[in-house]
């Protein structure tokens, strides 16, 4: 099963954050730094909407159903 991004640390770097230590361990402008941060948010852009569209395929969601979720009392 795969581990949610939400789910707490444990505390040690697993092997890719390490490689993504090492990788970025070097002076970088500022456009490079926000360049890099753009290209992050992209990534994972994509694969929230990836994920929203298999819930709302695996629910059975439809319009209606938004609809009254944006409608609801909170």
């Amino acid at each position: 099963m795969e581990q949610s991004a939400l789910s707490m640390p444990s505390g040690r770097l697993n092997p890719l954050q390490v490689s993504l230590l090492r990788l970025f361990n070097r002076e970088m402008t500022d456009d490079q730094v926000l360049e890099l941060k753009r290209v992050l948010v992209q990534y994972y852009s994509e694969r929230l909407k990836d994920e929203v569209e298999l819930a709302v395929v695996e629910r059975s969601y439809t319009q209606a159903d938004f609809d009254n979720m944006l409608n609801e009392n909170s």
